[in-house]
């Protein structure tokens, strides 16, 4: 017991010291463009050459839009003056030009910096009040931070609520024990803030990029992960009890069993993470550390801390079900005794149907498409796309968003003529010059809205065309598309063979890592096909350029610890009485812990679709899904039946190893030939 004092000591030392600092993630939180892209992209060079020449390169510009339906009226003009002038004070330069007329005579339009985009709060709430008929919105660069900001305002303590109640639920439900649930969500709660605290570290001193929604994702992983290691535990030191007197000597056995598969676990994930350091997009690049410091945390707490809360707590934290010495387990009757018994008789029948089922599901991914529009960024709307849309339909498309073309001083005649003349642009035109008198901003007005295709398009036309960095918005969203595209290429296999390595030192075996890793990969590809049915009934099919691999990287690093926990305890039992018994034993005895872990994995992972946001959304329905499939349809079902059906040779070139001193409890599952 001196060791779990002093493991108690040591995680007060460390609360001591991080949990102060895990509210202070906003502090490192960023949101600026060039710390997105890859810093070899043109928009970031074409961004950083124009924050170096020209002063308020890094303004933020507010777009006010006023239509009617009808046509501006008198009254209309006047109400747009009167907000002129109340804008001017939280104008940077303290004027604002007089607003711009649509050639429709249906829209006004104001643009100018502000002070911060703090004063797009003061913007809005100025225009709540217009005359009968004549809508307003805030847009622009200042329009699109203050709706991020009100939709992420509170969303990391909300996610936080709403894991913790999920995982409650969940753990009651399991453990039926008013208790029990209560150690592992402390112990979980806890590894989420010393997360947090450890992102806050690497963001201050370690140059680490943090997205305004990586703490949020952070948050829902290190929950989800950390209870299914803590259900592991727990089952396994449940088993323990009932052969061992002293629930020291338990515990030790536990640990020790359990162990191996929750390390394989936690470095799946962990190494699955880290190969986002080789992707070009600077915010996935740099989510792979924050991901990885959270498993990593999330193991220490679990198999650290949560062990010595047990201890302390003794047997009687199982009431009702308290685990007595000598006692024998009840997995010999139920639901998965009579799953495995049927896995036995039919193997092959029941892998074939369910790779075919897999198989079928898969098709939903052809109404799928790379590509999201502001407008369909949010589940509900708000005041910048609102903005956005009014100007696309009195103005050319890219108005308030025009490309931002940087050029020497002596070129800027030549590159605007040449800018001009482009196919897709509606006017380019020299917007300012340099102080020092050697550079020159050009700003080419787009036909079509910033976020299109066909904006992309003339982007890279544009770039053809001149001698010169173009940037801007579009410029941004082409070349994330582009960076994505190459991390897509390059950082999927690698986390498959990263994968594939683990189960192969895991199982010390090379046939049944390789149908391991097939069915994961077939695994996430029906997951992407039922979540892409999901999404053309909703309205949503549309996704940004990043969400396949982050869901790659979540079901194939997450998916596969279920199998993982199945298997590594398949090479105990298949040692004591042979292949076929041994992995239906394995069926048995894991059963129930895997599917609850499955269920509060899924369960966390859903609690995203509370966001605003329609790639949280997208998010929180596949990985929910591909859990649930990996849950009950792979791991019960797929690689059970496959493994019997493939018999022995599952294990080719070795066998499986010895299971250890302690005797598996051994379950003679019923089966005909």
């Amino acid at each position: 017991m001196k060791r779990t004092w002093l493991v108690l000591a040591l995680w007060l030392i460390a609360g001591a010291v991080l949990l102060p600092l895990a509210g202070r993630t906003a502090e490192v939180t960023s949101t600026d463009p060039a710390s997105v892209l890859p810093l070899s992209a043109e928009a970031t060079r074409a961004l950083t050459a124009e924050r170096a020449a020209f002063p308020g390169a890094d303004d933020k510009i507010a777009v006010v839009v006023y239509a009617r339906d009808t046509g501006i009226t008198d009254a209309d003009r006047g109400s747009v003056e009167r907000d002129r002038v109340a804008f001017t004070g939280l104008a940077r330069y303290g004027t604002i030009a007089a607003a711009t007329p649509s050639q429709d005579g249906r829209a006004l339009l104001l643009a100018f910096a502000v002070t911060d985009k703090e004063a797009g709060q003061q913007l809005k709430q100025r225009l709540g009040t217009q005359p009968d008929g004549l809508h307003a919105a805030l847009t622009g660069e200042v329009g699109a931070l203050t709706d991020i900001d009100d939709a992420l305002g509170g969303t990391d303590g909300m996610l936080f609520l709403a894991a913790a109640a999920v995982v409650a639920v969940l753990l009651l439900l399991t453990y039926r024990s008013p208790v029990l649930w209560i150690l592992p969500l402390v112990s979980v709660g806890l590894a989420s803030q010393f997360s947090a605290a450890l992102v806050y570290l690497l963001g201050r001193h370690a140059g680490l990029t943090v997205g305004p929604d990586s703490i949020g994702i952070m948050t829902v992983l290190v929950f989800g992960a950390g209870t299914d290691y803590a259900l592991l535990l727990i089952a396994r030191y449940r088993e323990e009890l009932l052969r061992n007197e002293h629930r020291t000597t338990a515990m030790g056995v536990a640990l020790r069993r359990s162990l191996p598969a929750v390390l394989a676990s936690a470095g799946t994930v962990t190494l699955g993470m880290l190969c986002l350091l080789f992707a070009r997009m600077n915010d996935m690049h740099s989510f792979g550390p924050i991901a990885a410091a959270g498993i990593i945390v999330a193991l220490a707490v679990m198999m650290t801390l949560l062990p010595a809360l047990l201890m302390l707590a003794g047997r009687w934290v199982f009431w009702p079900f308290v685990p007595r010495f000598g006692g024998t387990t009840k997995q010999q009757q139920g639901v998965w005794y009579r799953l495995a018994g049927a896995i036995g008789r039919h193997p092959r029948a029941i892998w074939v149907s369910t790779a075919l089922v897999l198989v079928a599901l898969t098709s939903g991914v052809l109404g799928l498409r790379l590509g999201q529009s502001a407008d369909q960024a949010y589940t509900t709307e708000v005041g910048s796309v609102t903005g956005q849309r009014l100007v696309a339909e009195h103005y050319a498309g890219g108005f308030t968003a025009p490309a931002r073309i940087i050029a020497t001083a002596p070129t800027a005649d030549a590159v605007r003529a040449a800018a001009a003349d482009v196919d897709g642009v509606a006017s380019a035109a020299v917007a300012a010059t340099s102080p020092d008198g050697r550079w020159v901003r050009i700003d080419a007005v787009l036909r079509d809205p910033p976020d299109s295709a066909a904006a992309r398009a003339t982007i890279g036309r544009l770039r053809a065309a001149t001698d010169a960095l173009v940037g801007g918005e579009t410029a941004i969203n082409a070349d994330i598309a582009a960076a994505s595209d190459r991390d897509n290429r390059i950082v999927l296999p690698l986390v498959l063979l990263v994968v594939f390595g683990i189960l192969v030192v895991l199982l010390r075996a090379l046939l049944a890592p390789i149908l391991l890793v097939a069915s994961v990969a077939l695994s996430y590809a029906a997951s992407m096909g039922a979540a892409g049915l999901i999404f053309q009934a909703i309205g949503y099919p549309g996704m940004v350029d990043a969400l396949p691999l982050y869901a790659w990287l979540f079901l194939v690093t997450l998916g596969v610890d279920y199998t993982i926990f199945l298997m590594t305890r398949a090479r105990e039992e298949v040692h004591l009485v042979g292949n076929r018994e041994g992995v239906l034993n394995a069926l048995v005895m894991t059963g129930g812990v895997i599917t609850s872990a499955g269920l509060v994995l899924a369960g966390t992972f859903a609690v995203l679709i509370m966001l605003p946001f329609v790639t949280a959304l997208q998010m929180g329905v596949i990985v929910a899904l591909g859990v649930l499939l990996d849950t009950f349809v792979v791991r019960t079902l797929l690689v059970p039946a496959l493994a019997v059906d493939v018999g022995p040779r599952l294990w080719w070139p070795s066998g499986p190893a010895q299971p250890g001193q302690v005797p598996a409890i051994s379950l003679r599952v019923s089966v005909s030939s």
